[in-house]
């Protein structure tokens, strides 16, 4: 009977061994189910170690601990097995429902980082597929850049909440910082008490990261906590915890290379009831007493807590934060993980880091930084999220217009609510003075060339938007960077307002400009136009003379001429342009195409005039003009070519504004290739058709405002078509 029943029971044996065999080689430790549950459930683990570490988890001391010691008096007991959690891939959570409201923090100061959080933003909303929640922490520059900029973005089932940086500076100001983050690279540890006292989890971002998939895949490892964790973090892949580096390098405690935290998960309540202010502030105060700064601004105090409490942190996969530091050593995490997740720049090098690699990281990053942020207007479908501020009434008016209306084009770039991203560079306002004159314009890329000349000829404040694809933004941005002239100006203002449709929509880049125009005048101009050399220093000087300000409403016009040589010598003076007048080498502006556009300034007098003269309005009169900060905007319908300067200038006259014209002032017009707008006007019939039905939509607004003060412009509308 045993004899006959050996051959079962070896037989059984066998498979059971194939079967040990095969769990082991495919994920099958045991202790990946049940140990990594146990750990998971007590928020222990191996102190020196990491989880989702891409390198091997050997102790701080280089010794290997016994299986059950504990890592801290106090703390819980590392995994009996010897196993981290991590080791093993635990099974994908599950995703979070449809609908739920995900909830991400970011600190961000100042223009360039700006900047950056829009690209982040943009790689978040090219992958998520549910409503979104940014907390931004901000300083003032960039709470008007980002509150333009989403208002205008209009993006469905993205909120946005703003918290003031400067309020909260007090809390960390007396921590030395040696990282070019100054203040701000510290503000993560205040975001318990900063964010809503509801708000039970967030996902803190730097600014410096781009996504390469969902957030809600990051946001489901919440689920991986235990009761006790609160701070879910990816392992820091360099050597800078282990101190070193070189020779007398003191880094701050940490658990082994320590934590990155570019990508941090919160547990915002459980972090509430530990006491977490008490918590930071204690751990750096007594690091402080040993060590002159932080020199990883708040990583360094995160990374001393959880060395003090490592029950405090969830380790994360290395593939969630992809650091691509000077010395990282994230090779070893891409090299083996099929899927990379968060691309992390956390060099001050940022994009020119070097590594073997970084082509290929860079090429995804510039992937969002020149993607038409347009398209990422998409609705999350079957998810009740309430539109964007004026998304409704923007859809119904959209939707009265018809297709086979002959201006259907005109119509529907009225309605185009453009990106907006204001003071795109850099920018210091100037100082105020009473009677200063800021020069506010609009270009496309086709007149980027004119810049250079313009702030030679301008000394002073400049606003000008400028109208781009993402793609073209990035252009002009490495445009200024390289142009001597241009990046030593830091009172040019330049706001970008995205492209969208065909037509030029002058007169809402025109507002755009006049709107963060800082000084107490404008001169309204051109990009085409140089202005006098001491043109700037004139119109202060005659501002202050002409006792502008207060009841008195006043336009001072520039008289405008033009040249048509390519190259010609800019006159000094008003002597040196009339001579050039007289010699054929300047002319007065349009006189050969559209004389009745500037006529009313009255060339003959200006020649000989020696003081300001009052002039009247007159059909068809645009002239440039200087005036008060609070002037009437201009007209948003009129887009691409034809009218628009006219409908500005009837404005100011129905509204009382004097003309007068000064003496020795001057703007010139350079040559350059015809706009495409320009060509329509010229060529297409039905283009001029639609720009005289603006003209008359536009008389009818003007009567039903100023009543039978607005007889007088009809004549505008009677006299023959023509550009202006």
């Amino acid at each position: 009977m045993l004899l006959r029943g050996r051959p079962r029971a070896l037989g059984a044996a066998a498979l059971l061994l194939l079967l040990l065999i095969g769990f082991f080689l495919f994920g099958g430790d045991p202790d990946c189910e049940l140990g990594g549950e146990r750990e998971a459930r007590r928020g222990g683990g191996d102190p020196g170690s990491v989880p989702g570490s891409p390198t091997p988890r050997v102790p701080p001391d280089g010794r290997p601990r016994s299986r059950g010691a504990a890592a801290f008096d106090g703390d819980p007991p590392a995994d009996p097995g010897g196993h981290n959690s991590s080791d093993c891939i635990p099974p994908p959570p599950l995703p979070p429902p449809k609908c739920e409201l995900l909830q991400v923090a970011i600190v961000c100061a100042g223009h360039n980082s700006s900047r950056d959080v829009i690209t982040l933003v943009k790689s978040l909303l090219f992958y998520r597929k549910n409503p979104l929640h940014l907390h931004l922490v901000t300083d003032a520059v960039a709470r008007n850049i980002l509150e333009t900029l989403f208002h205008t973005w209009m993006v469905p089932a993205v909120q946005i909440s703003f918290y003031d940086a400067d309020e909260l500076k007090p809390q960390v100001s007396w921590i030395p910082n040696k990282h070019y983050s100054g203040l701000y690279g510290l503000m993560k540890l205040v975001l318990p008490s900063a964010l809503p006292p509801d708000l039970a989890r967030v996902i803190v971002l730097d600014t410096d990261v781009t996504f390469a998939s969902n957030i809600a895949e990051l946001w489901a490892l919440f689920a991986h906590f235990s009761d006790k964790q609160a701070i879910g973090l990816v392992e820091n892949q360099s050597d800078w915890y282990l101190g070193n580096l070189w020779k007398n390098h003191r880094p701050w405690p940490a658990l082994g290379r320590g934590f990155n935290t570019g990508v941090i998960l919160l547990q915002l309540d459980r972090l509430r009831q530990a006491g977490w202010e008490q918590m930071w502030k204690l751990t750096a105060k007594r690091e402080l007493l040993t060590l002159p700064a932080t020199s990883l601004a708040d990583q360094d105090i995160f990374n001393a807590i959880i060395k003090e409490h490592p029950w405090l942190v969830q380790p994360l996969p290395c593939m969630w934060n992809v650091q691509l530091s000077d010395h990282t050593l994230a090779e070893r995490c891409y090299s083996e993980a099929s899927d990379l997740k968060v691309i992390h720049w956390n060099s001050p090098k940022k994009l020119h880091v070097k590594n073997k690699h970084v082509e290929s990281f860079r090429n995804l990053y510039l992937t969002f930084l020149e993607y038409n942020g347009n398209l990422l207007r998409r609705e999350l479908f079957g998810c009740p999220c309430p539109p964007p501020p004026g998304a409704e009434q923007l859809q119904q008016a959209l939707a009265q217009l018809e297709e086979q209306d002959a201006c259907f084009e005109f119509r529907q770039q009225q309605l185009a609510m453009h990106r907006v991203h204001i003071t795109f560079l850099p920018h210091k306002p100037p100082p105020p003075q009473p009677h200063d004159v800021t020069l506010v314009a609009q270009l496309s890329m086709e007149r980027l060339q004119m810049l250079e000349a313009l702030c030679r000829h301008w000394p002073g404040p400049m606003s000008l938007a400028l109208y781009l694809t993402d793609a073209e933004a990035q252009q002009f941005l490495r445009f200024v960077e390289t142009s001597a002239v241009l990046s030593a100006r830091q009172d040019v203002a330049y706001h970008v307002v995205y492209r969208e449709g065909s037509l030029y929509p002058i007169n809402q880049l025109r507002n755009v400009a006049l709107a963060q125009a800082l000084t107490p005048y404008v001169f309204l101009s051109d990009i085409d136009f140089l202005p006098a050399y001491s043109l700037y220093s004139y119109l202060r000087a005659s501002i202050e003379q002409l006792e502008l300000g207060g009841k008195r409403k006043a336009a001072l016009v520039v008289p405008a001429f033009e040249t048509l040589h390519y190259r010609f010598s800019f006159p000094s003076s008003k002597a040196e342009l009339l001579t050039l007048l007289d010699a054929g080498s300047l002319y007065t502006f349009r006189y050969h195409e559209w004389p009745q556009g500037h006529a009313p300034t009255d060339y003959a007098r200006w020649r000989e005039a020696q003081a300001p003269y009052r002039v009247q309005w007159a059909a068809d009169y645009e002239p440039y003009v200087v005036v008060p900060r609070d002037c009437p905007r201009y007209d948003p319908r009129f887009v691409g070519f034809g009218w628009n300067k006219v409908a500005h200038i009837i404005e100011l006259d129905a509204q009382e504004y004097e003309l007068l014209v000064l003496p020795e002032a001057f703007t010139i017009h350079l040559p350059h290739a015809p706009s495409l707008d320009i060509i329509r006007f010229r060529s297409n019939p039905t283009y001029r058709d639609c720009v005289q039905a603006l003209k008359d939509d536009f008389h009818q607004d003007l009567s039903r405002h100023y009543g039978a003060a607005a007889l007088k412009y009809l004549t505008a509308l009677q006299q023959p078509r023509g550009p202006v």
